[in-house]
Formats: C-alpha cells, sequence, structure tokens
C-alpha cells in the first residue's frame, strides 16, 4: 500500500471520528428523543514487533431501543504489515445487536463483512490477494455501566480466508 493510500485511510478514519464526536457534542446542547438514545465508541489498536506493524480504527454506534435491546453499526480500518514479506489493507463495516438478558449480562450478534488487500513482496512468488471476507459473531459478556467485556465465536470461520488466527475471540466493549 502507497503511503498516500494509508495517509487517505487515516484521514477518513479521523474525519469519521470527527463527526461521532461532533454530533454527540450537538446532541447535548439540544437532545432529541433519537439522538438520546445513541451511544458511540468503538476500538483503536496497534501492534508492533520485529518488522511487523498492524493498526486499527473502529469507530461504532448503538441506538438503545429500551433498557435489554441495542442496535448499531460500525466500520473497520486496519493496515498491516511484515517488512519483506507482505502489506494488507482491510476495510469494511459491521451491523450488531446487544441484547441485557439481565443489566449484567449482554448477548450479541454482530454480522461483520470486510475487504482484505494483500500485496506480497515479488521475491516471494506468492499472488496478492483480495477478497471479501464475511463474519457472523455470536457472544456473551459481563456488561458494567458501559463497559462489556466477553468472548464471541465466529461460525462462519475460515481458516484459509479468515484475518482472525482463530473462531473465538475475546472483546471490550465501550459506549459512551
Amino acid at each position: 500500500m502507497k503511503k498516500s493510500s494509508l495517509l487517505t485511510l487515516v484521514f477518513y478514519c479521523l474525519l469519521s471520528y470527527g463527526f461521532l464526536f461532533t454530533t454527540t457534542a450537538q446532541s447535548q446542547e439540544a437532545p432529541s428523543p433519537f439522538w438520546s438514545k445513541v451511544r458511540f465508541g468503538g476500538g483503536i489498536g496497534a501492534s508492533f514487533s520485529n518488522g511487523f506493524f498492524s493498526a486499527t480504527l473502529a469507530p461504532s454506534a448503538i441506538y438503545e431501543v429500551n433498557e435489554q435491546f441495542a442496535v448499531g453499526v460500525g466500520l473497520n480500518g486496519t493496515y498491516s504489515s511484515e517488512k519483506d514479506f507482505y502489506r494488507s489493507t482491510i476495510l469494511g463495516g459491521s451491523i450488531l445487536t446487544l441484547y441485557n438478558v439481565i443489566p449484567e449480562l449482554q448477548l450479541s450478534a454482530e454480522f461483520e463483512e470486510l475487504n482484505v488487500s494483500r500485496n506480497y513482496e515479488d521475491r516471494l512468488n506468492l499472488e496478492d490477494d483480495n477478497y471479501w471476507y464475511p463474519a457472523l459473531f455470536l457472544g456473551a459478556g459481563f456488561r458494567s455501566n458501559n463497559i462489556t467485556f466477553g468472548i464471541r465465536y465466529d461460525v462462519l470461520y475460515d481458516e484459509d480466508q479468515s484475518i482472525y488466527a482463530d473462531p473465538w475471540a475475546p472483546f471490550v466493549r465501550v459506549y459512551f
């Protein structure tokens, strides 16, 4: 991936976050019935070691239908590279539902569709990849106020295509 493409991705992700924070600030000034039930959150991450680098930005928003049920959408942007091996860009979105069985126990279902683009170094004789990967996560977590932590399972997991190492994945959700 060219540096200009990476900068464009970062710009759009920051723009999305800026939009979310601006909308939140505006809704606090004059809350409408709809916006008073919208919560914003997401994830951000980075990893690096001996020639490997990965960064993710994943904003999301949910609408609380009632105290037990919420629906939402999310975006995901990830860039990773390993020196002299490959570069990868992953972009996509998700829809999610949350159900609080009791205030402390939250069940979730999330459908995620990601476009995976991997470019391998020429000297390795590997073909570049560009494909769409769907994931359907079913999860359960412990909830305390606006934070939930738990585990989820990808029922559509494909070992050859998935960007995840395992169908089981821990998660932490925070919505404000």
